[in-house]
């Protein structure tokens, strides 16, 4: 079947379905000719409707199974092959039935002749209250044009299903019956802090009214100006940004943009309308198109870009409708915590930040665009917080815990005024560390700690005179990377790099080469032939690419050195398993160093070449290494999952291997004996050297120089000028002796609380 002929397919049943709906037969009878004009358009054999009622799919009206079925075979949510494409909300497209592991035979159908099966939600209000297959007794798999036209009648069944109350109301809201009591949400923290004030949902439900049109030429006029209006908006948008010129927040509407002037979107839309659907209908339509694709995307950041085209459905849908009220354009008028699926960054810059006081999203994640310019504009994010509108109403009060990972609704008074308290406390400990901006951290027994800070974006720079750190010990490039559409050209790397060293002034910056692959892989450069790794935080990342694809390499060497003439440039390979492979990094910067040179370029007056200790063989070679180094970085995060084989993102392993465990305070005292005698200068980079604790025991095993979350630079530089350098290194050495404490954590804990030094 060709694109046309879907379009004409379609068109065909939306129009025969329109005079269905138009009659006055009742539900049952207009559900029995459904399934008729269905399968008679797509020339199938079976043709089915499952619809929810009191929480269970009723087969309601088939052709081809056998009729004493009908209002008979049921199926819980999750069960069988009907049962999985509602509890996804995803369609099911098999050659062979029987072969899928959750097909459930039902023997009253009479289906067991039937080999291919073809299924799609009915979805209401985001939610399924319905299932449409077709089934064929030849095994095949149903072309994607036959998938669409299915995909669209399911929308109109969604009106028809609605208008004669075919299913419960309270299906459909999927609301908990916990919605008076105190509940408390975890998720996943995307941008650090404290918040509270009432839920306000950014996505007022746009009721779709008509699904199918009357006047194609009128539906296709409508889009066209509310694609027009659309553009207009993010072009305002764009040259009103709150943060000047620069941002990586500018680069992510760039992008936004570029999706916003997309032509296959567009024509996506289009050609549903040709089919017969009103222009809202075919925004949804292709909406839902979307929202499928996304949950089969495991690729994060082209997730990510799926948000940000999801987001301009809605900005399109709501023009289109004339329903344009959002919460931002209808205005908070009190401290408020915005709720969503998820969220666009152009429609987080339409929020009052004086009222916006933190988000909440039901999906998310680290690297999405919103999150770079929530961080920019301060205001703590929490994601992949599941259930969400089962349990929060509008106007419901919040208290969002950024910090720990979850949100409490509607809750209790003792607890809001323990929240109240902390947060009180939290502001009060911010502003004593911001008091500490200006004291460097000595020691008590007067030894100087070098305490820098991490950044990846132009945006964390100014963090850097608010906490008085030393420096940036690790400025993550890849970040650009990241928020672009497209490879960054040199200029655009160029200037980033200059801005960062101009913001950091006397203070050295440590630039990491990007370190992208594994599971950050960017959709504009497919390093891996888009094989997929069963291992991707051990797979082809970082070093590994960017010496397979020199190119990358030569062009942000060149972009470094141009940007550091006449400074020090600290360059650091990330990654580093062998000194050849250090040995080739530098000889791509040499290379154009030399290159600059012929070109009569300024160059910077020295270059410092270091190299981020991740994978535990690179300490059995450093004293090969450490006489080519000027700094040695440990980079904890990866370090820890090699050393215990423990993936980091794993939940079951996340809290099973301690930082404080003997295996890596002993690993970590032997890699400073390795480059012991060397002018190399070590340092801990990672979440390991922000937490007391742990920085105390670094302390004590002979690091002098941490690199942490801008955040973590006021407490660490408190904790330094409490701490006697003999006494704690006399502490860890007997622990580290064999046999250790029982709990290395608990002894320093104790060790700690005894001498009036407070830990985490």
């Amino acid at each position: 079947m060709t694109v046309p002929s879907a379009v004409s397919a379609a068109r065909t049943i939306l129009t025969r379905l329109h005079d269905v709906m138009a009659s006055r037969s009742h539900a049952q009878a207009k559900l029995n000719t459904v399934v008729e004009v269905i399968g008679a358009g797509l020339d199938s054999e079976v043709c089915s409707i499952y619809l929810l009622r009191e929480g269970m799919l009723e087969l309601f009206a088939t052709r081809g199974l056998a009729q004493e079925a009908v209002h008979v075979t049921r199926m819980a949510i999750g069960e069988g092959l009907v049962g999985t494409i509602a509890d996804n909300i995803e369609m099911l497209n098999l050659a062979e039935a029987t072969a899928h592991p959750d097909f459930s035979y039902r023997p009253e159908t009479g289906e067991d002749k039937y080999h291919s099966f073809a299924g799609v939600p009915i979805v209401r209000r985001e939610r399924a209250v319905g299932v449409l297959c077709v089934q064929h007794a030849d095994p095949r798999r149903y072309e994607e044009v036959e998938i669409e036209a299915l995909q669209t009648v399911a929308m109109v069944l969604s009106e028809l299903i609605a208008n004669a109350d075919l299913v419960d109301e309270e299906d459909v809201a999927g609301l908990s019956p916990q919605l008076s009591g105190p509940q408390r949400l975890p998720g996943l923290t995307l941008v650090k802090g404290l918040a509270a004030g009432v839920a306000v949902y950014h996505q007022p439900r746009i009721t779709i009214e008509h699904v199918m049109a009357e006047d194609r030429d009128a539906e296709l006029q409508r889009v066209y100006l509310a694609f027009d209006k659309m553009r207009e908006q993010i072009d305002r948008m764009q040259a009103q940004a709150e943060f000047g010129v620069g941002g990586e927040h500018e680069e992510v509407l760039e992008t936004y943009k570029m999706f916003a002037y997309d032509e296959g979107w567009s024509r996506r839309i289009i050609e549903a309308i040709d089919s017969g659907l009103t222009a809202e209908a075919a925004i949804e339509r292709v909406q839902q198109r979307t929202r499928m694709r996304m949950r089969q995307i495991d690729d994060p950041l082209l997730a990510d870009r799926m948000h940000d085209l999801e987001d301009l459905s809605n900005r399109l849908l709501r023009i289109v409708s004339g329903q344009m009220g959002t919460a931002a354009s209808m205005g908070l008028r009190q401290d408020s915590i915005l709720i969503a699926r998820n969220l666009g960054p152009a429609e987080l810059l339409e929020y009052d930040k004086r009222r916006l006081k933190g988000v909440v999203l039901e999906e998310g994640s680290l690297t999405a665009h919103v999150v770079i310019v929530a961080r920019a504009m301060g205001i703590p994010v929490l994601g992949r917080v599941r259930g969400l509108r089962g349990v929060i109403r509008d106007g419901d009060a919040l208290l969002l815990d950024a910090e720990q990972g979850h949100v409490v609704a509607r809750p209790l008074d003792a607890v809001a005024e323990a929240f109240e308290a902390r947060f009180a406390k939290s502001k009060e400990r911010a502003a004593a560390y911001a008091a500490l901006r200006d004291v460097e951290p000595f020691t008590r027994d007067g030894t100087r700690i070098t305490v820098m800070m991490n950044a990846g974006l132009r945006d964390d720079m100014p963090n850097l005179s608010l906490t008085g750190a030393d420096g940036v010990g690790l400025f993550r490039t890849e970040f650009q990377f990241l928020v672009s559409a497209t490879l960054p050209q040199r200029e655009r790397q160029t200037r980033l790099y200059r801005d960062v060293l101009d913001a950091a002034g006397d203070k050295p910056v440590v630039f990491r080469t990007v370190d992208i692959g594994g599971d950050k892989v960017l959709p504009y450069l497919r390093h891996n032939n888009g094989e997929h790794e069963e291992n991707p935080a051990m797979g082809w990342r970082a070093l590994r690419v960017a010496l397979e694809r020199e190119g990358l390499l030569k062009v942000q060497a060149r972009s470094l050195l141009e940007a550091a003439a006449g400074r020090t440039l600290n360059v650091m390979f990330p990654m580093v398993s062998e000194p050849w492979e250090f040995d080739a990094a530098k000889a791509v910067f040499e290379s154009q160093r030399l290159y600059l040179k012929g070109q009569k370029k300024k160059l910077p007056e020295a270059v410092r070449y270091g190299a981020m200790l991740e994978v535990p063989a690179l300490a059995e070679q450093l004293d090969v290494l450490a006489p080519q180094l000027s700094f040695l970085s440990i980079g904890t995060n990866d370090l820890t999952q090699f050393l215990f084989a423990a993936d980091r993102s794993n939940p079951k392993l996340a809290e099973r291997y301690d930082w404080l465990s003997p295996s890596i305070m002993r690993f970590l005292r032997r890699v400073l004996a390795g480059v012991a005698g060397h002018s190399v200068d070590v340092t801990v980079c990672g979440e390991m050297g922000g937490r007391r604790l742990e920085a105390l025991a670094l302390l004590g095993i002979g690091i002098r120089r941490l690199s942490i979350t801008p955040a973590s630079v006021g407490p660490i530089k408190e904790l330094v000028r409490k701490v006697d350098l003999d006494q704690i290194g006399a502490a860890m050495s007997g622990w580290l002796l064999a046999p250790p404490p029982p709990s290395l954590r608990d002894a320093l804990g104790q060790w700690a609380h005894e001498r009036g030094i407070e830990v985490d």
